[in-house]
């Protein structure tokens, strides 16, 4: 693995990774916001979610560095290059000063796609370029352009024609909106893989974490995710024609059994005995 690094105000702000995939070394990243360009991939998958692959040419808004790390890490048997720019919140805060950037909106709800992937425009592969060139030339950079270019890449995903998912992450980080605790968990709990990534975006430790969910949920965030996949198979029961075992896939359940057990604790029937019933009717 060859990994190179571009800082501004003693903060990571661009890192340029190559290696070959799966890797056996953590990619060690910051914790906060990414953008990751891919310069070279070989479509490999990540490993958490089948649709988002390391294609030629696309990009990857994560709010969280950790979770990135793990995923490129992770990726099925390949080759890997990229291109990540840091959203350090300090450091967002000492380039914008008290303003904010053109093209931003305040959040009138929680982010609840934490990672997007999306083909990047002509915009977004001239910027990354741009950036690629500043690893041969660190001697002659310094802090007024790297701020400049950090600048700019926040502008252009706000400007640009991308997802609303992208458009929402990138105002979150200038956000001054305080979500409680129960909207951030509603907002994430279906699109995210772990209970230690649901405590980072509710911000709090893992325990803490643990110990508010108990008291707002009077039950544990294992249980209460599995209760909220069941009525999401009981939604697509009765509107999609699709096989209850590709439902129960699509909806986290690792097994046609392991679907049926949870199924019927929550609803007293078999996702079988649920259709069948309901196309009666």
């Amino acid at each position: 693995m060859n990994k190179s690094q571009i800082t501004l105000y003693n903060s990571p702000l661009f890192t340029k990774i190559s290696l070959a995939t799966p890797s056996d070394k953590s990619l060690d990243l910051p914790s906060e916001a990414c953008f990751v360009f891919i310069v070279k991939g070989d479509d490999q998958v990540f490993s958490f979610d089948q649709n988002i692959k390391a294609s030629n040419g696309h990009v990857i808004l994560s709010l969280c560095g950790l979770t990135v790390g793990n995923m490129l890490a992770s990726l099925s048997k390949g080759y890997l290059e990229t291109i990540i720019v840091h959203f350090n919140l300090d450091l967002l805060n000492s380039v914008f000063g008290n303003n904010k950037p053109e093209f931003w909106h305040e959040l009138e709800s929680p982010v609840s796609q934490y990672v997007v992937q999306s083909e990047a425009n002509n915009l977004i592969e001239s910027y990354f370029k741009s950036i690629d060139s500043l690893f041969s030339n660190t001697s002659a950079l310094d802090k007024q352009f790297l701020a400049i270019k950090l600048q700019e890449i926040i502008i252009l995903l706000l400007k640009s024609d991308n997802s609303k998912h992208i458009r929402k992450i990138i105002n979150s980080l200038f956000s001054e909106k305080e979500f409680s605790f129960k909207e951030l968990v509603d907002a994430h709990i279906d699109t995210t893989d772990s209970i230690e990534n649901l405590a980072i975006l509710t911000h709090n430790s893992l325990s803490t974490f643990k110990r508010k969910f108990k008291k707002v949920y009077q039950t544990t965030p294992s249980k209460y995710k599995v209760k909220k996949n069941t009525e999401k198979v009981a939604k697509l029961l009765r509107i999609s024609d699709k096989s209850i075992t590709s439902i129960g896939y699509e909806c986290g359940f690792k097994s046609p059994s392991h679907l049926s057990r949870a199924f019927k604790n929550r609803f007293g029937l078999t996702p079988s005995e649920y259709r069948l019933n309901y196309s009666d009717k």
